[in-house]
């Protein structure tokens, strides 16, 4: 008798806790009031950044970051209680996504913004989502192997990028000089390095590896030797809002913490091979606890 009358109780405690997590995490965050009275969250995501965020044939939104950030949405809805939230997919670029942040316009930025202190002064991150490296893809038939090989060649890169500027560090720290050619998005590096237009093109590994992969030839590409720098991916956020980011990194944690990230990299990384071990190092250390 005495296990069943406490039952409910303690049922009705916990809806009751829940109600008022629900409510305090509303109450002190300006970003939750206003995604619980309308009923959205607004996403920026990066055209052509595929596999963490693209647009299909069919307009629908999709990738690697973008499963991420539908999963927090799926999360946040559930503490605010809400029995719908609408997910508005805003396009952004490399060089105007944090603005976008900074000026509201969107609460998250989905796609492949490198974590760096530098970046902070202007917005927060979430929890690391991938951990990449820069690095170079070159034509096959080319005699280039290595980084140190890249003297005086024409490089195409993404610019106002961390990896324009780990680039030029990398380089530096060798003592070389090359001519680097501003594209605009991977399908306009890979152009310009299929018609010998520049000797290289510069990005994070993962992407170049999805882009050689989906090349007409695969076989036509390779990578030179060696990464030139670390790139720790992460959703940027805005600063003022730490109960936000707080909601955001609570969803990244739980879906570390139950293993559901190993079908999420298997659906939109899985082709480019199994995570290596500083990835399952990422995943592990961030699966934290309640």
């Amino acid at each position: 008798m005495r296990r069943s009358t406490l039952f409910p109780v303690a049922l009705a405690a916990l809806g009751v806790a829940g109600m008022c997590l629900a409510a305090g995490l509303a109450a002190a965050s300006p970003t939750l009031n206003r995604i619980k009275a309308t009923g959205v969250i607004t996403f920026g995501y990066r055209d052509n950044a595929v596999p963490f965020a693209y647009k299909d044939r069919e307009g629908r939104v999709r990738g690697y970051s973008v499963e991420l950030c539908t999963r927090v949405a799926g999360s946040i809805q559930k503490e605010l209680g809400l029995s719908e939230l609408r997910i508005e997919w805003l396009p952004v670029e490399a060089s105007n996504r944090l603005d976008y942040v900074v000026d509201g316009k969107v609460d998250a930025v989905c796609g492949t913004t490198t974590i760096t202190l530098s970046r902070m002064k202007k917005v927060d991150f979430s929890l690391p989502i991938y951990v990449d490296g820069g690095s170079v893809l070159v034509r096959a038939k080319s005699k280039l192997a290595r980084l140190a090989d890249l003297k005086d060649k024409r490089i195409a890169v993404i610019s106002g990028t961390t990896t324009e500027e780990d680039l030029v560090s990398g380089l530096n720290a060798l003592g070389l000089t090359a001519v680097l050619v501003p594209v605009k998005n991977g399908a306009e590096g890979m152009a310009m390095l299929t018609k010998g237009t520049v000797d290289a093109y510069a990005a994070d590994r993962v992407v170049l590896a999805y882009l050689k992969l989906r090349a007409p030839d695969p076989k036509a590409y390779k990578f030179v030797t060696g990464d030139f720098s670390l790139q720790p991916f992460g959703l940027p956020v805005r600063r003022d809002d730490p109960d936000f980011r707080l909601a955001v990194n609570r969803a990244l944690a739980g879906i570390y913490r139950t293993g559901d990230i190993d079908g999420i990299f298997q659906r939109w990384l899985g082709a480019l091979g199994i995570p290596g071990p500083l990835l399952h190092s990422m995943f592990y250390l961030n699966a934290l606890p309640e």
